[in-house]
């Protein structure tokens, strides 16, 4: 019988059970079927009846050594806590969980990330904000500083945080040179210590190559992590190009092409991407500025508990510049 046809729950005159039929647990006198769908409400009583046992039994005991007690008895039963009675976690049983839960996060990051706490690079990688830095901003963190100040270095424009190798990038490293400095060029030469620049002109494919593999090489560590770009002035392509520290090398770059090479393709899609980020960086500058000149200009008027805050008016001009490079 459907729900639909029979909404007031009337029981089917047409069904016959002839399964084993026990008390039901909840209404006397009554009996109900002992079939699969019953079979949780029926555990459950005998799981009741169970308890119900145990602390009467308890309750017998605990009777006896009180009377006991009551007696001058000088040696009365131990007491028992009731076998039925809710256990509170308590501070042990939260310091026991609070270590599981540490056991299996040490141990899944070892598996997601090879390592047991679960990468540096990967929670500041999370927690950085990314910045555009200047030459000179970026050379504050070659390493000669304090010992908290990050060591940063840089290729192709791209700056990343390199600290947890200060045995490398600090002072008296290998690689100390490389440090506070967008190195491109020796990435893809070998020259580390002439061509601490980012002028890639006049590099053969080989040479390109290398300085793309070093990019994937700092992008994909584990313990790299970048933290945004450095803004270089535009090259002159007019300019000389920086002497190979191999004389044989520098020959045949000058032989191929020349003092001041005319732009490959590649070096053409560099530029262009300069001026691109260029006037992105100056649209931003501009615009924080503006900002910032009209939240002094408005301090005082400001309540920093209200919900609804002044905000700077922005001319046309600065308007279009923030939608087109922010978009």
């Amino acid at each position: 019988m459907s729900w639909f046809s029979n909404p007031e729950g009337r029981p089917d005159p047409n069904f016959v059970d002839d399964g084993p039929k026990v008390a039901d647990p909840a209404i006397p006198d009554r009996m109900v079927s002992t079939k699969r769908a019953n079979q949780p409400f029926l555990a459950y009583k005998a799981y009741r009846d169970e308890q119900a046992k145990l602390h009467a039994a308890w309750r017998e005991r605990e009777d006896a050594r009180l009377a006991a007690i009551a007696r001058g008895d000088p040696h009365p039963p131990p007491a028992e806590p009731d076998p039925t009675a809710e256990r509170e976690i308590g501070l042990l049983g939260l310091l026991k969980v609070l270590f599981y839960v540490l056991v299996v996060a040490v141990l899944a990051g070892k598996f997601v990330t090879g390592e047991w706490a679960w990468s540096e690079g990967l929670w500041v990688g999370y927690t950085t904000r990314q910045r555009l830095f200047s030459e000179g901003g970026l050379g504050r963190f070659d390493g000669s500083g304090d010992a908290g100040t990050p060591i940063y270095l840089a290729i192709d424009g791209d700056v990343y945080d390199v600290s947890s190798n200060r045995r490398i990038y600090g002072p008296g490293g290998s690689y100390a040179h490389m440090a506070g400095v967008d190195a491109a060029r020796a990435f893809g030469t070998g020259c580390f210590k002439d061509h601490r620049t980012h002028d890639l002109r006049g590099l053969s494919e080989s040479e390109i190559q290398s300085v793309e593999h070093w990019k994937a090489f700092f992008r994909d560590h584990k313990s790299y992590f970048k933290v945004g770009r450095v803004n270089h002035p535009p090259i002159d392509p007019t300019s000389p190009l920086p002497p190979h520290c191999d004389p044989k090398k520098d020959a045949a770059q000058r032989a191929r092409w020349g003092a001041a090479p005319a732009l490959s393709p590649y070096m053409a899609r560099r530029r262009n991407r300069s001026r691109w980020e260029w006037s992105r960086s100056q649209s931003q500058s501009l615009v924080a500025r503006h900002t910032k000149n009209f939240e002094r200009a408005h301090a005082p008027s400001q309540t920093w508990g209200s919900s609804v805050m002044s905000r700077p008016v922005l001319s046309l001009g600065e308007s279009f510049l923030l939608m087109l490079f922010d978009s």
